[in-house]
Formats: C-alpha cells, sequence, structure tokens
C-alpha cells in the first residue's frame, strides 16, 4: 500500500550529527568535536571547513545529551546591574561573540543592582549547573559569599574582584579615565567643576579619579558640587537641576556615566544654556546614545564590547584547561573622546 502523502509530512527528520558533518567536511568526528568544544587546537583552514559544514547541514548540538553525558552544559551566566543600560548590552554582546565559537551560549540576569537579587541569581545559576559566571553587577560583588561547592565553577568579575580561588576579573581603568577627564576640563580654564557621582558605593574609582585630577589642578570641589545619581537619564536630569539652583552654579560638570550626563544636558538646554560656553559636560562609557545628542558627548570610552569579550576569552581559557593557575587580571584603558559639549 502506498505511504500516503500526510504520513510522509508527520515523518520526523533526521537529526544532523557530528558524523554527518565530518562526512561532509572530510575530517574524523574527533576534530569536529575539537572545533565545537575549542579544548584542541585545530589549524584554521581546517576549523573553516568544519564551521562551513556546521553551516550548510544546519547542525545543532545536542546540548542534553552532551551535559549528561560530560556533566558540562556549555553555559555562561552573566549577571549584570540593568540590561537596559546600553553599556551592558553591549558588554554581553561582546561576551557571547567571544564563546559562541567554542559552542558556549549565554543566558543574563539582570540583578536591578540590588545585593539580595544579586545573591538570589548567583545562587540561582549555581543550582542550574552553569559551566561559568560573567558577573558585571557593581561592586556589591566583592560581598558574595560562596559555599564549598561554588569553588568549582569559574568566575569573571567585570569592574571588580571576588575572593574565590578561580576568580578572573576585567577591569576598565576608570580611576585614570576619570582623572584625564577632570584634567582636561581644568586644563580649558574651568574653575567651577562639579561631578554627578553614581549611587553610594558605586563608582568610586571614577570618583578618585576626579578628585585626585583637581587636586593637581589645585582646585577646591565644595561639597554641594559633589552630586548624587542613579546610573540613569532622570537621574541625571534631577542632579543637574540641584547643581543649577546653587548660588553659584558650576561651569562645567563631569558625570560618572553617559546616561546621566544625557540627563544633565536636558537640563542646560532648558535653562538656554550654550554647551560648552556656559556650561561643559563631560559623560563616561561612550554608549551609542552620545553621538545622537546635540552637541556630541565629549566622554570617557569605557571599552563595554572588548570587556565582555576578554571576560569570554578568559572563562574559555579555564573551561578548556588551557588555564590552572590563580587569578588574573586584565585592565582595559578608557581614552577620553572630545566631542562637542566640552
Amino acid at each position: 500500500m502506498p505511504r500516503s502523502e500526510s504520513t510522509t509530512a508527520s515523518a520526523p527528520p533526521a537529526r544532523v550529527t557530528i558524523a554527518h558533518v565530518a562526512r561532509r567536511a572530510g575530517v574524523s568526528p574527533t576534530t569536529v568535536s575539537h572545533v565545537l568544544s575549542g579544548k584542541r587546537v585545530v589549524g584554521e583552514t581546517t576549523r573553516r571547513t568544519v564551521l562551513d559544514a556546521i553551516s550548510e547541514l544546519g547542525y545543532r548540538p545536542n546540548h542534553v545529551a552532551r551535559h549528561l553525558r560530560t556533566r558540562q552544559s556549555h553555559v555562561l551566566a552573566v549577571l549584570v546591574p540593568d540590561i537596559t543600560n546600553p553599556f551592558y548590552a553591549v558588554l554581553t554582546r561582546g561576551l557571547a561573540d567571544a564563546v559562541d565559537a567554542a559552542g558556549y551560549g549565554t543566558f543574563v540576569c539582570s540583578t536591578d543592582g540590588q545585593h539580595d537579587r544579586e545573591r538570589k541569581f548567583f545562587q540561582d545559576v549555581m543550582d542550574r549547573g552553569v559551566d561559568g559566571i560573567v558577573f558585571a553587577s557593581g561592586e556589591l560583588a566583592s560581598e558574595i559569599t560562596f559555599g564549598p561547592g561554588d569553588l568549582t565553577t569559574p568566575i569573571v568579575c567585570v569592574g571588580d574582584h571576588l575572593d574565590h580561588p578561580l576568580c578572573d576579573a576585567v577591569i576598565p581603568d576608570d580611576e585614570a579615565g576619570s582623572r584625564d577627564a577632570a584634567a582636561f576640563l581644568a586644563e580649558r580654564g574651568y574653575a567651577r567643576i562639579a561631578m554627578i557621582q553614581g549611587p553610594p558605593r558605586y563608582g568610586t574609582a571614577r570618583t578618585a579619579g576626579f578628585r585626585a585630577a583637581m587636586q593637581v589642578a589645585r582646585q577646591r570641589v565644595p561639597p554641594e558640587m559633589m552630586v548624587r545619581g542613579d546610573w540613569t537619564r532622570k537621574g541625571g536630569y534631577q542632579a543637574m537641576q540641584a547643581l543649577m539652583t546653587l548660588p553659584t552654579r558650576p561651569d562645567a560638570v563631569f558625570c560618572a556615566n553617559d546616561l546621566m550626563a544625557i540627563g544633565a544636558l536636558d537640563v542646560a538646554h532648558e535653562l538656554g544654556l550654550s554647551v560648552p560656553d556656559d556650561v561643559a559636560i563631560i559623560g563616561f562609557d561612550d554608549v551609542d546614545a552620545a553621538t545622537i545628542v546635540t552637541p556630541q558627548l565629549t566622554t570617557v570610552r569605557n571599552p563595554a564590547y572588548d570587556l565582555g569579550s576578554a571576560a569570554g576569552d578568559l572563562a574559555l581559557s579555564r573551561l578548556s584547561g588551557r588555564y590552572r593557575g590563580a587569578g588574573r587580571t586584565v585592565v582595559l584603558p578608557c581614552p577620553l573622546v572630545e566631542r562637542g559639549t566640552a
């Protein structure tokens, strides 16, 4: 009896396996596995041939089977304080791009910068059996405590260090970047320089760099010129309003991130102030929005993508067994980007 069309249509498609990829690429299944895992060096020509075969055949690893066989999930968790902040979106993209070729996926937890949520998310991802964690959730990370079972999972901390035997760190040179920004303002003759800081306990290196530059310039910064925001555009707007109501207004404002700087720029526009003639504004991070506002924002570039990429490389080096030593620290420079607001 002939097979009906409905029977043919309902038959599940054959799953593409490593063996299929190996035959298409003309290599052994072991070589395909090495390309996928990144645990062995494979020549670039062979690696590209295997990746092309994977793409042509639409091969997708069976992560459930691999996890049961190897006790590895091939997943990295990344904890960030606010995924809506463009900086952390770019950082996460850099991490994902770095680990994708090695067959690792990522999932993101946004903690809102709350310590209780950080601890909850941290324990949740540990319980899920992730292979590694990238902790980009602020300076509260230093207060995370670990149980005996948590000490075998590699962790990369972005912007801070953790007391953990397998913790590596990727640090943007916030202090030097902030010092350069404040010195830039002082050298251009601004004499009443204020700072919009981040929330308490956050961004301390940026504040330290600002104060160091002011000390070198021999400029006293009154307490009322040091105000706080909450990393958001609204927070920067409110902080700038407070500065603009002072009996003696600042003639320049350094903001601890770009979103607050854009909020400060909003206030300047509302008051009819010319930027930078009446008040100069400098931000920090160099998010995409920095080039959309008018004038374009002078800022300090925080290399978000490179931070994520470096974090991914550090995690992979441990997961592949290429590195088994003590914690490492990678420091990335934060250069000043001169545009129109200062």
